[in-house]
């Protein structure tokens, strides 16, 4: 469940480290957003190593796509497949095209019903 305001690690290689959530998606007082959706993000922290080549800058507002989502056991449904235990985003441009080449780690499987299923192509490995 990721609402304003939440800090956000990123699983690619653009270049950023952490991200805040400052807006989630569309739709009249939506406050929460799940695995799969999109959101508003700041740049907060960035990569040691990339940070003379890094694709975004500290304080950058990008959308991004979330793919991990931590969840209560309370709010866990089966459907979901996994509980995560961090939350994690994909960021993307102002055109909704991938700033970043490869995603570390592995990507849900909910994400090939979206239309973003490049980022299955990108990842290192598909998760149930």
């Amino acid at each position: 469940m990721i609402q304003k305001g939440s800090f956000l690690r990123v699983v690619d290689n653009s270049g950023a480290k952490k991200v805040c959530c400052i807006n989630v998606g569309k739709g009249f007082r939506k406050r929460y957003a799940f695995s799969g959706q999109i959101v508003l993000v700041s740049v907060k922290s960035l990569r040691n190593k990339r940070r003379s080549f890094s694709k975004v800058l500290k304080g950058n507002v990008v959308y991004a796509l979330i793919v991990r989502c931590k969840s209560n056991t309370k709010n866990f449904h089966k459907s979901e497949g996994f509980l995560f235990l961090e939350n994690a985003v994909i960021l993307l441009s102002k055109k909704n095209k991938f700033i970043a080449t490869r995603i570390f780690g592995g990507v849900p499987l909910m994400i090939r019903y979206t239309k973003y299923l490049r980022a299955i192509a990108l990842s290192s490995g598909c998760l149930l």
